[in-house]
């Protein structure tokens, strides 16, 4: 008995060395990292004719920094789902509709910015003729993703081309209320505050800029516009004139929604009005003013 007794002594101080020596091992491997807390914004950004980098520079000065929002940055659209829109507040969208997953027609308009004069391309062996066909990417559940996010309480600020995708989605185009009607080359135009009692355009006065003058057909209350672009120089663009819709914003179900027209370029991405407008209308879209 007395050595039985003995033996469950020395087992039970072997036990607990053995469960002191697991948890030292333990302390030795990097512990899992907690699941990092979503940022305010989910942006979706960049495509051919628009980098991510100047965007994500562009926001995350104005919005990131100078207003203290985070900004979780993408440019997949595969991560446009309902399911990846849980737990941000506000969305932001800068970038078209079309994806090139065969190939660009030419290389003027990537990343690359191949210039007339610029030596011949050449590759040896020769690259195949890539296919160079748009894929119009927004799918029915990403719209619906859109919309109901939107309806239930979040906020949308819908940027530049993002008119570009709506053509493709009646869910997309119904939050943002608007579609493309083209844009002419980059050129120095107007924009104009329509409404200067909006919370959004608060302290805000004229400004211009260089960049592309997107033609929209907008297609909500005309109670709710706020901006129009407008080319001083008389330079109109089809037969569409020299002025068109730039900026909106209106309540959708128990969310937000606004539209800014300018984005092309950094310079106009940062012009001081403009920067001091897209703040505002976070400000607004988040009900913080």
């Amino acid at each position: 008995m007395a050595q039985h007794h003995q033996a469950k002594q020395n087992s039970g101080r072997m036990s607990r060395r053995s469960a002191l020596g697991a948890i030292a091992a333990l302390a030795t491997f990097p512990r899992p990292a907690r699941a990092r807390q979503k940022a305010t914004a989910f942006a979706l950004i960049g495509d051919r004719y628009h980098n991510s980098d100047y965007i994500r520079t562009g926001l995350g000065k104005t919005l990131g920094r100078n207003l203290d929002l985070t900004i979780d940055f993408c440019d997949d659209v595969t991560m446009l789902t309902g399911e990846h829109l849980e737990g941000y507040r506000l969305l932001m969208i800068l970038r078209d509709g079309m994806t090139w997953p065969d190939g660009y027609p030419d290389e003027s308009t990537n990343a690359g910015w191949v210039r007339a004069g610029s030596p011949p391309i050449v590759s040896e062996p020769p690259v195949p003729k890539p296919a160079a066909k748009p894929f119009y990417w927004i799918t029915p559940p990403q719209g619906k993703a859109v919309r109901q996010f939107a309806w239930a309480g979040g906020a949308v600020l819908f940027y530049h081309n993002t008119t570009y995708i709506s053509p493709h989605n009646d869910d997309l185009r119904d939050v943002l209320g608007a579609v493309t009607e083209g844009h002419p080359p980059i050129r120095r135009f107007k924009v104009k505050i329509t409404n200067q009692e909006h919370p959004i355009t608060s302290g805000v006065s004229d400004f211009v800029v260089t960049d592309e003058q997107h033609y929209v057909k907008y297609q909500k209350d005309p109670k709710h516009l706020l901006l129009e672009s407008v080319n001083e120089d008389g330079l109109g663009y089809r037969d569409l004139g020299t002025t068109s819709a730039a900026g909106w914003a209106y309540d959708y179900g128990k969310g937000r929604s606004c539209y800014l027209a300018p984005g092309h370029l950094l310079t106009a991405l940062w012009n001081p009005e403009y920067e001091k407008l897209q703040r505002n209308a976070v400000r607004w879209l988040l009900r913080q003013a």
